[in-house]
């Protein structure tokens, strides 16, 4: 009995190792981009994007060189590039023809040659991931906040993660969403969403060392954190309607770009969204 615990708890960690070096590896680099803005975080914008895209048109089973697979990564990244140039309206625009396009298109496309593709889920990958790079570009481009602004919702994403992943481990307990993901529990949500407002708090603390603005971090973060939870049950829907595990191999103990950055491309626009109603050169949380 005791054998079999322990290898329990060993199998439960194995993929520890591999997530800190990768974490280690990636992190600084992102973090750096971020701090500096302009074109590192383009730059990044562009690489991340360039990544998210490929895999989903991949788990489509589809190839993003030839159409209509390659409708996505156009429309994305045509929509982004005037997003770069702080053309958010028309940028999101473009995004809604891109997918309209998209949707038309590989319809059309599907009934001429009779191959079956996953139309709706092709289409609606212009949506998802454009919205998401569109709105990280312009939150990073209020040249006042929004530095801050970005690595507040970072944190939360990763604390959401990072606090998920552990508490889920050392707890255990009852599932959260069996059906979807059934390595999730309710523990995890539980302590992620708990990490979220420490580190939430603790970067508003560092960014306007305001007493007040603490507890009102705590909260704008445990929103952001439910959001990147959601991001998270959404992308095992997605993997488990294509029968895979990981969205690739991209990244050592994470599997791919969409399985770590689920919880952030859900998470973006609802960020972006409170940024606009407080204003330029207001941090979310005042």
């Amino acid at each position: 009995m005791a054998m079999a615990e322990a290898q329990e708890k060993a199998k439960r960690w194995r993929d520890l190792k591999k997530r800190a070096i990768s974490a280690a590896v990636l992190g600084p680099g992102a973090l750096l981009c971020i701090w500096l803005g302009a074109l590192p975080w383009t730059a990044l914008m562009a690489v991340a994007i360039a990544g998210l895209v490929w895999e989903w048109v991949h788990l489509c089973g589809l190839r993003n060189r030839a159409l209509p697979g390659a409708a996505v990564p156009l429309a994305v990244f045509v929509a982004c590039a005037f997003a770069v140039f702080d053309h958010t309206l028309l940028a999101l625009v473009l995004l809604l023809l891109g997918f309209l396009a998209t949707l038309v298109g590989a319809g059309w496309m599907q009934r001429r040659d009779g191959r079956p593709a996953p139309v709706g889920w092709l289409a609606f990958g212009v949506l998802y991931i454009g919205i998401a790079g569109i709105s990280l570009i312009t939150l990073r481009h209020d040249s006042e906040a929004g530095r801050d602004n970005v690595l507040f919702l970072i944190a939360v994403v990763w604390a959401s993660d990072i606090g998920a992943y552990m508490f889920g481990r050392m707890l255990g307990g009852p599932k959260l969403a069996p059906a979807i993901s059934p390595g999730k529990t309710w523990s995890g949500a539980l302590g992620g969403l708990v990490c979220t407002m420490v580190f939430g708090a603790l970067v508003a603390a560092w960014a306007t060392p305001y007493p007040d603005d603490m507890l009102k971090a705590a909260g704008i973060a445990a929103i952001l954190g439910v959001a990147t939870q959601l991001g998270d049950l959404f992308e095992s829907h997605f993997k488990r309607r294509f029968g895979v595990k990981d969205s690739s191999a991209l990244i050592p103990g994470h599997g791919g770009l969409l399985d770590r950055l689920d919880g952030l491309i859900a998470a973006a626009p609802l960020a972006a969204l409170l940024a606009f109603f407080m204003g330029y050169g207001v941090v979310l949380w005042r």
